[in-house]
Order: structure tokens, then sequence, then C-alpha cells
């Protein structure tokens, strides 16, 4: 049976569905390992994608882009995650920020930075996170003085997708002091040209290894005021809405490890002989097996019905958190009994649940801590 059928996909978001998934079983799934052992950017995969017009593609048409909606990028995630998440993560944090200069940039802002990357002759990224914090949007230590003509940036980032490979990115900053924390933070479109602007890889990871995230220190780091996203004093509000969109995805990225977990784990089973017969003729295998498989079809549930929430405004913030931390966590646990279930040969570097195992302890964290879900589910739904 298979896992991520199409079923509950709307009509909209199938063909782009399909055509992810013969494009990771081409170009993904097979290099996959061998991006994972080098720890190297798939720059080769990447331009793949962006030839198929499968990368950067939720920009508008007007832009470049194919407006591709919320259900046609999780349709595509769950496909890209699914063959590889490290590989995946690059593919998506390709245009990563750039949907708020769409919604919120000025025309020009659209002209000079969005087109570009809509048309793939640049790649974009988001700087939030510092190396003291994390999910405390409102407690980021990031300056942007205001100066003639413009702000000087002062500060670090962290976990910064294409931090080193990125042609922009949308940076936040703090740009006030008032008692309302929530408003003392701005956007800002900074070019990774800029004088001032110093980025270097974090060193490797456990997972997701062909995916780069850097450290970057601003030192006086000049934006124009015309580089400004939105209204000064408004990023917080962008950003969080910015996240509700961005928390789905992140759901369908557990989807995709998810359903890669349980398709080791029933290919292995079906093998694997002991005390004379294959080991799926267990029942403590079988239930392992429909364990995973009860998780996974209440997640993905879970996720598309949050995706339609979500696109339509409904309740945006709890639909997002539900999604997000009952995608990831199903992950999690599928890709662990999935280790049990291959016993000695799960701690086998070349085995891909081995792979998955490692990924799967990702996509907990970023997009907001899943701690920080839980929060946001409780306060949202009183």
């Amino acid at each position: 049976m298979e896992l991520l059928d199409d079923s509950i996909v709307p009509e909209r978001a199938r063909d782009v569905k399909q055509e992810a998934r013969e494009f990771a079983d081409e170009y993904i799934a097979p290099n996959a390992e061998s991006y994972y052992e080098t720890g190297d950017y798939p720059w080769e995969v990447l331009e793949a994608g962006m030839d198929a017009g499968l990368v950067a593609q939720d920009i508008g048409e007007e832009y470049g882009g194919k407006g591709f909606d919320l259900a046609q990028v999780l349709a595509i995630a769950e496909e890209f995650y699914r063959a590889d998440a490290g590989i995946a993560l690059t593919l998506q944090l390709a245009s990563f920020g750039a949907e708020m200069v769409e919604d919120y940039g000025t025309d020009e802002q659209k002209e000079e930075y969005l087109r570009p990357v809509a048309e793939n002759d640049q790649i974009s990224g988001l700087a939030v996170s510092e190396p003291q914090t994390g999910s405390d949007l409102a407690g980021m230590t990031t300056k942007a003085e205001k100066v003639e003509g413009g702000y000087e940036l002062t500060g670090e980032k962290y976990w910064v997708g294409n931090a080193v490979e990125a042609d922009w990115l949308t940076v936040y900053a703090k740009t006030g002091e008032s008692d309302d924390r929530y408003s003392n933070y701005t956007l800002f479109i900074v070019e990774t040209d800029s004088d001032g602007y110093e980025a270097e890889h974090i060193p490797e990871k456990m997972g997701m290894r062909a995916s780069k995230q850097g450290h970057i220190v601003f030192e006086d780091c000049f934006v124009p005021e015309e580089n400004v996203v939105g209204s000064e004093g408004g990023g917080f509000y962008v950003l969080a809405d910015f996240f509700n969109h961005g928390r789905v995805i992140v759901g369908g990225h557990g989807l995709g490890l998810a359903a890669a977990a349980i398709e080791e784990a029933e290919a292995f089973i079906d093998e694997r002989e002991a005390f004379g017969r294959t080991i799926d003729d267990f029942q403590a295998v079988q239930h392992t097996i429909s364990d995973m498989r009860i998780g996974f079809e209440s997640a993905r549930a879970l996720n598309w019905r949050a995706c339609e929430k979500v696109a339509n405004g409904k309740d945006a913030g709890y639909w997002a958190a539900l999604a997000k931390t009952k995608s990831t966590e199903v992950a999690t646990d599928c890709a662990e009994k999935g280790m049990k279930l291959h016993g000695g040969r799960s701690i086998l570097t070349d085995r891909r649940i081995a792979r998955v195992y490692r990924d799967v302890r990702i996509p907990v964290i970023y997009e907001g801590a899943n701690d920080i879900q839980r929060n946001l589910i409780y306060r949202q739904s009183r």
C-alpha cells in the first residue's frame, strides 16, 4: 500500500507531486548517500531542480515563478524528504525568506530581489536565530541602528541556511527598545557581498549533511533604507505569519522522513530470516509496523487538514503548530522503530535507516522547537 498516495492531496497539487516524485527518484535518491558522506553542498542537484521548475516556484507568476500555493509546496516536500532530507532542505531553502518580500516588499524590491530568485539566477536565505537565542523571536539581540540613508547592522546570526551560498538574505534585527517587545524588530534585505557581512559554515552536523547552515557576523553592515521589508517595527508579526506557513511544510518534512523509515523497515523484515522464517511472520514485528503506519496516517491526515486551515487563515498558528509537532515526532518514532527492526544492521552508516534516524532529529527543532509549539497550541486553543 503506497504511503504517499495522492488521494488526500488536493487535485491542484497532484501533478506537481508526481513531478517531484519523478525528480526525487532520478536525482535525489541516487545521490543521497554520497552527499551524506562528503557533506558537500549539492549544487548539481539544485541546478537540476531549477531546470525542472521545482525550486523557488512558490513565487508568483508576475515575478517569474509559478505561484505554487501551500498545498503544492507541501506535496513537493513530502516527495523530496522521502528521498533525502539533506538534499531536500537545500532545494527548499533556495528561496527561503522570499515569501515575505513578495507579501510585504515594495515593487522595486520585488523586481530587484524576488525576480532573480524565481528565475533561478540567485538564491536567498533567512537569518533569524542567534548563537544564544533560537525560539524566542522577541529576544534577539542583533541590532540595526538608524544612520543617514539607512541602518547599520551589528550582531550575529546562527543556523542560517545559505549564509555562505546566498546572494541575499532577509535578516531579522532589533530596531527599538519599547516596552512592547514584539514591536522592536524589523526585517531587512541584506546582500551577502556587503561590507561588514562575514559568514562561515557551521561545523558538520550529524544529519542533513547536504544542507549547509552558517554563522554570520555583522559589523557595522550598512543596509539602505529602501531595503526595509514592510515597516519598521513590524518584523515580528511578519515573521510569525511566515512561520505558520513554514511549519506546515516542516510537517511535510516529517511525513517524507516517516515514509522513508517505514519503507526501509518493511523491505528489511520481508527479507531478514530468523528461527527458520522471515521476521515479518512474528506478531511483535507486525505490531511494530502497524504502529508506524497508525502514527504516519494520523500525522498525514492532520498535516493536510492543517494545510487547508492555514491557507485559508483559520486559526493558522494553532493548526501549524499541531501539524509541525505531530508530523516531526511521528518521523522520530518511525525512525526509532525502524532502527529496532533492523537490529545490529541499523548502526551501519551505509544504511538508509541510519541516515533517516539522524535526519529526524533536526525538524523537531527548526522553525520553532516542538516544546514551543506545545506552548502555542495551548495558548491558541484557549
